[in-house]
């Protein structure tokens, strides 16, 4: 059996912690995105049709942060989904590096067809925990989230 770290305290508290944030994010993350397949879909994929199906159209640099990941694989992301005809690039006439992407009909009927699935999905998923739980749970993800932005962002909180 493999040995766990040993550290401080607080080590170790961090480091279990973050190991079961890991695994329980996999876990949602797996079950979540297991039927994406059945419709030749990635889950960064999905991520790109859901926000453009329920936001509208978005600039490349917007959907991306969106969707949480960088332009340069959304660029081949978005690459994919333009040859299914499920989306649509636009280049503005004025700035040709500001591309707009769109959802087509097709991608349209496709989230129509597949989002109340997945819906289904995430509420049976998240019913493992009780309302109140999943309020505590969204409210400490978003404490945490924020902490690190606001690090990243040269903010130290004060």
């Amino acid at each position: 059996m493999a040995k766990h770290y040993r550290g401080t305290k607080r080590e170790e508290q961090a480091l279990s912690t973050y190991v079961k944030l890991l695994r329980a994010s996999e876990a949602v993350h797996g079950q979540a995105t297991r039927s994406l397949a059945e419709h030749d879909l990635t889950p960064s994929q999905f991520a790109v049709l859901e926000a453009l199906y329920h936001v509208g159209p978005m600039c490349l640099s917007d959907l991306a942060h969106k969707i949480l990941k960088t332009s340069g694989n959304l660029t081949m992301v978005t690459g994919n989904l333009e040859k299914s005809g499920l989306i649509a690039r636009q280049q503005s006439l004025r700035d040709r590096r500001y591309v707009t992407v769109a959802i087509t009909d097709k991608g349209k009927r496709l989230m129509a067809r597949i989002f109340p699935g997945h819906v289904s999905t995430i509420v049976e998923v998240m019913g493992r925990l009780s309302p109140r739980e999943q309020e505590l749970l969204g409210e400490l993800c978003r404490k945490l989230g924020r902490g690190i932005d606001s690090e990243r962002d040269g903010d130290n909180g004060a």
